[in-house]
């Protein structure tokens, strides 16, 4: 599918999603985009044969060095130093996906002609994407501020005919890959090296990767809670909407009415109940749940805000006859609403265990451990072992990024945001909240076996026939492993629309 990018349209969570998981795609610029970088291109070359005034990142060093003129002969070559002296990431390489949404968020930064960069320049980032070209870009090296500059400088070394880059399974010099599909490098103009290592892209992308499993996980989450609820026998009151209508936060609403959808109908929600009350984790699925709905729908404001926005600099205003020196590169609004998602879904991920717990407790009728013959089998005690294990870790991942800042360059940047270690950790925590969901599943399936010939709800009773053609029920201790992974690929794909 060829996808537009047109600065004149708001790019969508949605949108994006289509792009990244479609491995054919491919994308074009609309002529609006291509007119608004060629006339603001045109604007600052005019500029600069007029005035010989410095102006920052074109005719100066950066950071610190910002005072420090540099002569017009040198000026192409500026940007070239920058790139390749701002290349310096660390760490684990950047999962494809994400740079594959990094490319397309850098190169709708650049459409809306307030970056001053060649047309050309911003072709050549779509030639990336177009020949599934996906630069090597390292997980550390951004601090959130003066933009992702060491994760967006290893994305922008290709066009360079630097770096290395995955292609068609393996990792080559950019070079080798260029000469194979008969690409050119580009020498860049001036201010086109900050203007591609300047913005929020590393961590917006990995914002618009996290959101979009957000979204999924918790549809997943309030399904499989209700697989729980029957599992545990558990009450139906507290779902109730006359009692949250009184205390009306949508996503706590929306909580209660979703799971008594899932459920209508089940024989076992409606039989009658020998006890009065259900521990928090599952009589506060709505306030729980619907918390971290609402964080998710804020976080996703924020986002969308972010990935239709210029966050360059300097920034170059054509109708205004000025270029401006701000800070829409800081990434603090990323970095705070990161953090926020992190809890929100390791609370999911939290609370999800406590249900685990209760289900191989013993309790309701049901086994110790979900096994027929516990004692000689363990059944499904270690599972929820590995699930305390992941939230824990969760919980120290929820530490906040974005409340430290380090100083840097010379204290010319003096505050940064840390919303790349906000995002590269938001993105463990997802990972791990799925693993935690997954391991639920496993368990409140094995539960409702017990609870037959009594059915659950249309609803329900379809995702177990689904859930039975990958995970068998264990009627005698097997490797879980196993199932626990079953589990977590069921849970990605029949959850994931």
């Amino acid at each position: 599918m060829k996808f537009i990018i047109d600065h004149t349209k708001r790019l969508t969570l949605s949108e994006l999603e289509k792009f990244y998981k479609d491995k054919d795609a491919t994308i074009e610029l609309s002529e609006a985009s291509k007119k608004a970088i060629k006339d603001c291109r045109n604007y600052l070359d005019e500029k600069l044969k007029r005035h010989s005034a410095p102006v920052y990142g074109i005719n100066t060093g950066f950071g610190s060095l910002c005072n420090v003129i540099i002569p017009e002969k040198d000026i192409e070559q500026l940007q070239e130093n920058l790139v390749k002296s701002h290349a310096c990431g660390m760490g684990d390489e950047v999962p494809q996906d994400i740079v594959k949404l990094m490319l397309y968020l850098k190169i709708q930064s650049l459409s809306y002609g307030k970056s001053g960069v060649q047309l050309e320049t911003v072709e050549h980032l779509c030639d990336l994407i177009n020949y599934k070209i996906y630069p090597v870009v390292y997980q550390q090296g951004s601090l959130g501020a003066s933009g992702d500059l060491a994760p967006l400088a290893h994305l922008c070394l290709p066009i360079l005919g630097l770096g290395k880059v995955n292609f068609k399974g393996s990792q080559l010099d950019t070079r080798v890959v260029f000469e194979q599909q008969k690409l050119s490098s580009i020498r860049l103009k001036s201010k086109e090296g900050l203007a591609l290592l300047n913005g929020t892209q590393f961590m917006s992308a990995y914002a618009v990767y996290c959101l979009i499993k957000a979204h999924h996980l918790v549809k997943a989450g309030d399904i499989i809670t209700a697989m729980s609820i029957d599992a545990f026998d558990a009450r139906i009151d507290p779902f109730k909407d006359h009692l949250h209508t009184i205390r009306p936060h949508a996503g706590q609403l929306q909580t209660a009415q979703t799971i008594r959808k899932h459920l209508e109908g089940s024989q076992i929600t409606h039989r009658a109940k020998e006890h009065v009350q259900d521990p928090y984790s599952f009589r506060c699925v709505p306030q729980v749940h619907g918390a971290s709905k609402d964080t998710v729908n804020y976080v996703t404001n924020v986002v969308e805000t972010e990935i239709n926005s210029v966050t360059d600099n300097p920034t170059v205003f054509p109708e205004e006859d000025e270029i401006l020196s701000g800070g829409n590169f800081h990434g603090q609004p990323l970095a705070l609403a990161l953090d926020f998602l992190c809890i929100a879904m390791a609370e999911l991920a939290n609370i999800s265990e406590r249900r685990t717990y209760l289900l191989i407790s013993g309790q309701r009728g049901l086994p110790p451990f979900l096994t027929p013959n516990a004692g000689l089998n363990s059944g499904f005690m270690i599972p929820q072992y590995t699930a305390a294990s992941i939230v824990s870790q969760n919980k120290q991942l929820c530490t906040p990024a974005s409340v430290d800042s380090i100083v840097s360059s010379n204290g010319q940047e003096d505050h940064v945001s840390m919303g790349a270690n906000a995002a590269t950790k938001c993105y463990q925590v997802l990972n791990n909240t799925e693993r935690v969901y997954a391991i639920e599943l496993l368990n409140a399936a094995q539960a409702l076996e017990f609870r037959r010939p009594l059915k659950s709800s249309k609803t329900i009773e379809s995702v177990m026939e689904e859930y039975r053609k990958v995970v068998f029920v264990m009627r005698h201790d097997e490797v879980v492993h196993e199932l626990m992974r079953n589990s977590q690929q069921f849970l990605k794909s029949h959850f994931n629309d």
